[in-house]
């Protein structure tokens, strides 16, 4: 039996940000020239007052550079939060080592190619909540979740898929009782090792793709060390995350 294959794929808005260009942000709040202020103008309030209640309904600020160039599939606006619900892959000792092997490979391909920080299994599109849903909807998650039992996962699901299934099942449902985007139509469920800004799939598609599936098959016990136990849903919403065990 071969290790989990390896997939190049663009992003559709499953993650937190789209992998595209970042843009620069119009300035806003000037005046048109000659315009002399209204008296019934208010003043600007000073950033410590701004930042007194950190944990009020506005969500993280939206700042492309620290995402490698990459912007959010959906403008940030006050008391929206990005959410996503996935399978978190906690990756071991060998894991990190097949992926020092595969990484500089692909790179000779596309040298624009970035290392994932974490590693997850995606159950949902990112989508956008109001804050007062955050709670109400990581409850609905857990209601529906909590009788799941665990699975192993690899780089792409080849055992486990129907189990997966199920789960996208149960979120969907709680994504259309928040009038929310469901999943993807058959999706094919993967763990992200690398990502780049704009669409590399010719380069990758192909003799790339073979190439790094050879190193997967000759890695030494790469079939067990790309196995993973499912014991967890998450949900993260803006930068708040909760966690839902399995059985």
């Amino acid at each position: 039996m071969s290790a989990a294959p390896l997939v190049g794929y663009s992003s559709s808005g499953s993650e937190d940000e789209a992998e595209t260009e970042a843009c620069a942000r119009p300035g806003v709040g000037g005046r048109h020239r000659g315009q002399s202020p209204l008296p019934s103008q208010r003043l600007p309030v000073p950033d410590s007052v701004l930042h007194m209640f950190p944990g009020t309904e506005e969500g993280p600020e939206d700042d492309s550079a620290k995402h490698g160039g990459r912007v959010r599939t959906f403008p940030h606006e006050r008391g929206n939060w990005a959410t996503h619900v996935y399978v978190p892959y906690e990756a071991g000792e060998d894991f990190l080592e097949l992926l020092d092997v595969l990484l500089p490979h692909a790179q000779t391909y596309v040298p624009r190619l970035v290392r994932m920080e974490a590693f997850h299994v995606s159950l949902s599109q990112s989508v956008v909540l109001r804050h007062h849903w955050i709670l109400p909807f990581v409850q609905a998650l857990k209601d529906r979740v909590a009788s799941f039992q665990r699975t192993f996962v690899g780089l792409e699901v080849t055992s486990g898929h129907a189990q997966f299934l199920d789960l996208v099942s149960e979120v969907d449902r709680v994504m259309e009782e928040f009038d929310l985007p469901t999943f993807y139509q058959d999706p094919s469920f993967h763990i992200s090792l690398a990502w780049c800004v704009g669409d590399a799939r010719l380069q990758l598609e192909g003799q790339c793709l073979r190439e790094l599936q050879a190193i997967v098959d000759e890695f030494e016990d790469s079939e067990i060390l790309l196995r993973v136990r499912a014991g967890q849903v998450r949900c993260k919403s803006g930068n708040k995350f909760f966690s839902m065990p399995l059985k």
